[in-house]
């Protein structure tokens, strides 16, 4: 067995060591355990954060939008639906016109953007979860029918079948003032995205849209899925630059990017000053083998006499310190492994049973805590924190090592 690590277990075992000094051994293990489960748990709640912007959000938000400058539209819109189709990147695209007013019921007013949409025979797949199938064919079978974000029916306590009137701006070439226009729609259900668009989404038909503002040629632009929603900022503007017709262009990073960034911020923030905690758990480490070498000197001293060279009582203080780093990051990991898999349905049931919510739906566009371990993560974690375990070994090793056992034993 190697000989530095043998003297290594020793110490560690050693029943003359102080309380104070195993203390703060015990200290920098449950020190680095705690925060590599820590860092692990709250990575993989970010990673969950991402997936569900990922899955649920950019799954009903369209990716990018190509839409006239005049009120005209886009013109001969459908054969530029079939050629943007064709684009390996491209998922889908679909023709919409936009409608921006306010809701009136009674002698309530609530602010709705209102997009028309071709109805087809099925609920779309990315609104499975978010529009109930009657509600849907209700809207189909209406076609002056509206859906409404949730939180605008719950406001103005509509019902499905009631009347609303939408007030909509009307716009002149001059731009001179003009009365606005009233748009009657009759409620078919609604929709729930969840967070702040329940209190702005308004879906109906395309032509009752179009209709309503103008246009002309039956769509104001074109709506676009990407298979890698990441790339829209791109691929927008390279399919907008070389379009034929003046339009804007806009894409979910400038609406809906903020959420995005607010994650990779934190996620960034969280590594960072659990680092920290770990690094300062590390201290620990030298703190506690600087106090072991101090009370062991003569035995290192005794050591060197029956020729134990400086390299060896180097190692086996390198050692101790590590294995107070190794059993931290095991234990630590260990039970990161096990909670972040299960983290959502943990706290749904500790939701339930002291009647809170962690996370509103209201305000976020989730209800729930989500979670997704990567074992990149995990690795990078136990990496960081062994290193920085090894290196808080360094300067205490390099002081046993240097004591003189003459001076020692004298």
């Amino acid at each position: 067995m190697n000989i530095s690590l043998l003297l290594a277990r020793r110490f560690r075992k050693s029943k003359s060591s102080n309380r104070y000094t195993s203390f703060v051994s015990l200290s920098s293990t449950l020190g680095i355990g705690l925060g590599c489960f820590v860092l692990i748990v709250l990575l993989s709640v970010m990673n969950g954060f991402e997936r569900e912007l990922r899955d649920r959000l950019l799954a009903i938000i369209p990716h990018g939008e190509l839409f006239s400058v005049t009120q005209s539209g886009i013109q001969d819109w459908q054969t530029y639906q079939a050629t943007f189709s064709q684009d390996p990147r491209v998922v889908s695209v679909e023709p919409y016109t936009k409608i921006t007013g306010m809701i009136q019921q009674g002698a309530n007013l609530k602010a709705v953007e209102l997009t028309g949409i071709q109805v087809t025979e099925q609920v779309p797949d990315r609104w499975q979860r978010e529009i109930a199938p009657s509600d849907w064919q209700r809207l189909i079978a209406q076609p002056q029918g509206v859906l409404l974000g949730s939180a605008i029916a719950k406001k103005l306590n509509l019902a499905v079948g009631d009347k609303v009137t939408v007030v909509i701006p009307s716009v002149t070439e001059d731009l001179t003032f003009a009365a606005p226009k009233n748009l009657y729609l009759t409620l078919a259900g609604t929709v729930s995205l969840g967070g702040e668009l329940d209190n702005l989404i308004g879906i109906m038909h395309l032509q009752a849209a179009s209709e309503a503002s103008g246009i002309a040629s039956g769509a104001q632009g074109l709506r676009f899925q990407l298979h890698d929603p990441f790339t829209a900022y791109s691929v927008i503007r390279e399919i907008g630059y070389t379009f034929p017709q003046a339009v804007y262009m806009s894409d979910w990073t400038r609406t809906q990017g903020h959420l995005y960034d607010d994650i990779k911020l934190v996620r960034v923030v969280v590594y960072i000053a659990l680092s920290l905690v770990i690094a300062v758990a590390c201290f620990n480490i030298v703190s506690s083998l600087v106090m072991a070498v101090k009370e062991k000197q003569a035995s290192i001293a005794i050591l060197k006499t029956m020729g134990a060279t400086d390299r060896q009582v180097r190692f086996a203080f390198m050692y101790q310190g590590m294995l107070n780093g190794v059993i931290g990051v095991f234990w630590g990991t260990l039970l990161a492994v096990i909670t972040a898999p299960n983290l959502s349905a943990w706290i749904g049931a500790l939701e339930s049973l002291l009647g809170i919510k962690v996370l509103s739906g209201d305000i976020y566009f989730i209800d729930f805590l989500p979670s997704q371990l990567y074992w990149g993560d995990v690795l990078i974690t136990v990496v960081v924190a062994l290193t920085l375990s090894i290196l808080a070994t360094l300067y205490p090793a390099h002081k046993a090592a240097a004591i003189a056992p003459a001076r020692a034993l004298h």
